[in-house]
């Protein structure tokens, strides 16, 4: 093989290459835009937030919001996370959810889930739950539907002011 095959041969590879990475790098976006968009089970979603005092120092903040998960749902976690900007040291979150078509005589809504998840030092959090569930190979839903997730935090009144 002479030098000028040679050098036509590495530059065929070179642009074949190059077109593998290229078409590799569309299909890998495609098929991520593809996956995040059909098993996305929670929507973009408005909340709705109010603050109770405690004392002249604290109070309780509520946020609650609305969680829709698909009935194509093929995720088996689901999560409540966020950051508390005025956190108070010390207090958990308390997450509670509720079915929004399970009505209990008295409530809005029907019970489903509650519980408590720490607060790190830079004021966020996070709660993993499970959506669904396998026993033997068959697939369970735990959560189907729509929801009403309430979530109770502990922060200062008014963070700015210094304590004396």
């Amino acid at each position: 093989m002479n030098w000028n095959k040679s050098f036509k041969l590495n530059k065929e590879i070179t642009v074949m290459f190059r077109n593998i990475i290229f078409a590799s790098i569309i299909i890998s976006i495609l098929f991520t835009t593809v996956i995040s968009n059909t098993n996305s089970f929670a929507e973009p979603i408005e909340s709705q937030t109010e603050i109770t005092p405690i004392n002249n120092s604290m109070g309780i903040e509520k946020t609650t919001l609305q969680m829709s998960i698909s009935k194509d749902n093929k995720l088996p976690w689901g999560f409540v996370e966020g950051k508390i900007s005025n956190p108070v040291a010390g207090y958990p979150v308390i997450i509670q959810i509720f079915d929004n078509d399970k009505i209990i005589t008295g409530n809005s809504v029907g019970a489903v889930h509650f519980a408590q998840t720490p607060v790190n030092e830079d004021g966020s959090y996070e709660y993993k739950f499970r959506v669904l569930d396998s026993d033997q190979g068959k697939i369970m839903k735990i959560f189907d539907g729509s929801y009403t997730i309430k979530i109770f935090k502990v922060v200062y009144l008014h963070p700015n002011l210094d304590v004396i």
